[in-house]
C-alpha cells in the first residue's frame, strides 16, 4: 500500500498533477491524501478590529469550509474520471504553511511520495506551484515528483537518472523508483557528466551498487563528456525522448549549494517532462 500526498491550490496545474499521479500509480494499492493549506490574511490583522475575535473566527471558518468544499470537488473529479478500485482518497484542509503541514503529514501518515504541479517561471514572476515546489523540495525527506503545467500523462518508457555516483544503493527513494521502473517496464538510463576526471573508488563502488540494485530492470550507463549536469540533461533530451527525469538533492555544504540549488531550480521551473527529486539521505 502506497500513501501519496497531493498538495493542491485547485488550479488547472494542480488538478493536472493529480491526474498524472493516479495514472502513474494505476496498478498500485494507494491512498491519496489531497491537501490544501490556507492562511487567511485577515487572521493577521486582529488589531484592526480592536480584538473582535468573533469576526476573525468567522473568517477563518469560512476559509476552512471553502477549502473542504473544493477538496471534495477535486476528489470527486478524480474518482469519477478514473474509478480505480485500488485507489482511495482522503481530503485534508489545514490552516498552516504548506511545508509545515507536509512535514507533519509525512510522519503522521507515513507518506511515500509527494506529487505536485509546477508552472514555469519567467523573469521575477513565479506562480504558486512553481516557487512552492522549490520550498517543498528543499524541506522534503521523501521523493517529490513535479508535473509541468499541462503535461499529458504518458507511460514511463525511458527514465533518465542524472547522477554523479556519489550516492549508492542506500539512497532514500530508490525503492520507489525501482518499483515504478518494474511496474511500467521502463528503461533506466544513468547519465554522468564527465569532465575528464575518472570516477574514484567510491564512485565506482556506487555505480556497481546501482547496477546491481536495478538488475531486474533494463538499464544502461551513459557519459556526457565535457558538460555540466544541466547541459548533459538538455543534450540527452535533444536526442532522446524521456518520460521522467530523476536527480538526487544531495546534502551539500554552503558553497556547493550555491552551485547545486540553481540546477534544481532550473529543472523545477523549466523541465518539459515530469521530474523526481530524491531527498538527501540525511538532513542538515
Amino acid at each position: 500500500m502506497k500513501n501519496i500526498l497531493l498538495p493542491t491550490d485547485f488550479s488547472d496545474t494542480a488538478i493536472n498533477a493529480m491526474d498524472y499521479a493516479v495514472q502513474l500509480f494505476k496498478d498500485e494499492l494507494c491512498t491519496f491524501y489531497v491537501l490544501n493549506t490556507f492562511t487567511p490574511v485577515a487572521l493577521y490583522t486582529t488589531s484592526i478590529y480592536e480584538g473582535n475575535t468573533s469576526l476573525n473566527i468567522d473568517i477563518g471558518e469560512l476559509y476552512r469550509q471553502q477549502s473542504e468544499t473544493n477538496v471534495s470537488k477535486a476528489i470527486d473529479h478524480i474518482k469519477s474520471k478514473y474509478n480505480n478500485v485500488k485507489h482511495t482518497f482522503q481530503g485534508v484542509s489545514s490552516y498552516n504553511l504548506l511545508t509545515l503541514e507536509i512535514a507533519e503529514m509525512v510522519t503522521g501518515y507515513n507518506i511515500d511520495c509527494i506529487v505536485m504541479g509546477t508552472k514555469g517561471a519567467s523573469g521575477l514572476k513565479e506562480v504558486f506551484l512553481g516557487s512552492e515546489t522549490m520550498h517543498v523540495i528543499k524541506k522534503a525527506t521523501i521523493p517529490v515528483i513535479g508535473v509541468p503545467d499541462s503535461y499529458q500523462y504518458r507511460d514511463l518508457k525511458d527514465v533518465l537518472f542524472a547522477t554523479d555516483y556519489n550516492t549508492g544503493d542506500t539512497q532514500k527513494g530508490l525503492a520507489l523508483l525501482e518499483e515504478l521502473c518494474a511496474s511500467h517496464i521502463s528503461r533506466l538510463i544513468f547519465l554522468n557528466a564527465y569532465y575528464g576526471v575518472q570516477l574514484d573508488k567510491n564512485q565506482l563502488k556506487n555505480k556497481e551498487a546501482l547496477n546491481t540494485y536495478f538488475k531486474r530492470d533494463a538499464h544502461l550507463n551513459e557519459i556526457a563528456d565535457g558538460m555540466d549536469v544541466l547541459e548533459a540533461i538538455e543534450d540527452f533530451q535533444s536526442k532522446h525522448r524521456i518520460d521522467l527525469l530523476v536527480i538526487v538533492h544531495n546534502k551539500h555544504n554552503f558553497f556547493e549549494n550555491l552551485l547545486f540549488t540553481p540546477v534544481i531550480r532550473k529543472i523545477v521551473h523549466h523541465s518539459s517532462v515530469p521530474f523526481m527529486i530524491l531527498p538527501p539521505t540525511s538532513k542538515i
